[in-house]
């Protein structure tokens, strides 16, 4: 079985270092059921291009699955698993679980992002083309198409005839897939492990709840936000509903911890228009609220003048690599009460791999912001961006006493939804919140007797703007307050 990887970026035949391989050479690795080899047959300056071959020894194929149990048992039943079908099959020749396999074997510092000689080039996206021959696919090309291109990817997919001589016999369940488009070799190569066996519907081993983990890292980044990680996880879990619904709750808690309220079509546009859904004209400019609202914290931190930062309620670390990018702020704290959010922050924030004094700007804490911390005293500004709605309203008191009464930053910065402009998303009707954590939405004149209240409380100047197209009706989907401290702050970093 076969897949090839090229590029035309130039030189193209950096390849060779994103996936450390050199091209002059014939790279052979053992692999449980054969010999993976990768061979470059192509390697310009203008195009470079990788092959993986997988030599299945279908004896080594055969003796691993007896020796895993019954068949079928946590896999599913395939065709080979009567006696004779374990050495007479498709395994050598369409790509499966197999390839994916090897894929992480030969290709694991690539499938990481790892290069020691090219890492500014293994960080950035580059043109790429994969093929994949010959794919056993269920579901076909339309199903294919459906898993690649909420990726970025231009997917081609064309059904491989049973006989092309007898073409009344019609198309075979296997199809030659090719996928172009400008991504991160690294997250190709993710996609290609976590989709191939999706495609396949059949594992070939046993699926054990360490499987989890492993769709989940290579699914980071991605697999929460796709349309269908549903029938993914499934099939990428052999259809074991424990471990499928294990997996769909980790990925909806990184998912929350990404980007926690947005409604899943929730798009702003330049002109003020609204989703895809309800109709938006083709060729406006389209831009994710998260997005929209990422901006105007920064740009109000830009205007408070603040260098240390605390990013309270974290989540992954979206607001925080924003942060990192400009140099002016010396002090950089993420707080959450998630270790599982802060996890994911540090790998996004690539904490291991920034040069020491990066990384000595930035802490990712473990804090209940109910409750006083005095490591949080001293800080310059501290965002609450998303946060509040997400606690139960008799709880507010405890935040608010434990951010402005003991903490006590220059300036807090306040992000919640709009409770009026709901009524302009198709996808909340008969929905009472954009999302199931929330506790409470406030309507404009809500929010500012809130923060009007909290500012009076505790020596707090109190401005309110709104995020995203201001609806004459309803106003922004997105309410901001800046609350700024009168008299100067004191302590630092520990």
């Amino acid at each position: 079985m076969l897949i090839t990887v090229s590029t035309t970026h130039r030189p193209a035949t950096d390849l060779g270092y994103l996936l450390v391989k050199h091209p002059d050479r014939v790279h052979a690795f053992g692999v449980p059921t054969g010999t993976a080899y990768v061979v470059f047959p192509e390697a310009g300056t203008e195009r470079c291009t990788a092959a993986l071959l997988l030599d299945i020894d279908p004896l080594a194929l055969a003796g691993g699955r007896s020796r895993r149990g019954r068949p079928g048992q946590g896999s599913g039943t395939t065709p080979e698993d009567f006696t004779l079908g374990r050495y007479v099959n498709d395994r050598g020749y369409a790509a499966s679980s197999l390839l994916s396999s090897a894929l992480s074997t030969v290709f694991r510092s690539a499938m990481r992002g790892d290069s020691k000689d090219r890492p500014e080039l293994a960080a950035t996206a580059i043109p790429l083309e994969l093929r994949v021959p010959a794919l056993r696919c269920r579901g076909g090309a339309e199903l294919a198409g459906r898993l690649f291109t909420p990726l970025g990817w231009t997917v081609t997919a064309f059904p491989i005839p049973l006989d092309p001589t007898h073409p009344d016999w019609g198309d075979s369940r296997y199809v030659d897939l090719t996928l172009t488009g400008t991504l991160r070799l690294a997250d190709a190569l993710n996609h290609l492990y976590v989709l191939l066996p999706v495609l396949d519907d059949a594992k070939h081993h046993w699926v054990a709840p360490d499987e989890i983990d492993k769709l989940v890292r290579a699914g980071a980044g991605w697999l929460a936000a796709h349309p269908e990680r549903g029938l993914i996880t499934r099939r990428y879990l052999a259809h074991r509903r424990a471990l499928a619904g294990a997996a769909l709750a980790r990925l909806a808690e990184q998912r929350l911890a990404d980007e926690p309220t947005d409604p899943d079509t929730v798009v702003e546009t330049s002109d003020g228009g609204a989703d895809e859904e309800a109709g938006l004209p083709a060729g406006v400019d389209r831009q994710p609220l998260a997005a929209l609202r990422r901006a105007a914290v920064l740009d109000a931190l830009d205007r408070s003048g603040a260098a240390r930062v605390l990013d309270l309620g974290c989540g992954g670390g979206a607001l925080l690599t924003d942060l990192v990018r400009n140099r002016r702020y010396t002090r950089i704290v993420g707080t959450d009460v998630s270790t599982r959010s802060l996890a994911t922050a540090e790998r996004r924030l690539r904490l291991d791999r920034l040069p020491p004094r990066q990384r000595d700007r930035i802490r990712l804490w473990q804090s209940a912001l109910t409750y006083r911390d005095d490591r949080l005293r001293g800080f310059d500004a501290a965002v609450l961006m998303e946060v509040v709605e997400h606690l139960d309203p008799p709880r507010l008191p405890a935040l608010e006493a434990a951010v402005f009464g003991h903490a006590r930053p220059g300036t807090v910065i306040v992000t919640t939804p709009n409770a009026e402009y709901n009524v302009r998303y198709p996808g909340l009707a008969g929905r009472a919140f954009r999302h199931p954590d929330h506790r409470f939405e406030w309507t404009r004149p809500e929010f500012a007797q809130w923060a009007g209240a909290v500012g009076a409380g505790y020596g707090y100047t109190v401005s309110i703007s709104g995020v995203g197209a201001d609806d004459p009706e309803v106003g922004s989907p997105t309410q901001l307050a800046v609350l700024t401290r009168t008299g100067g702050v004191e302590g630092g970093f520990r």
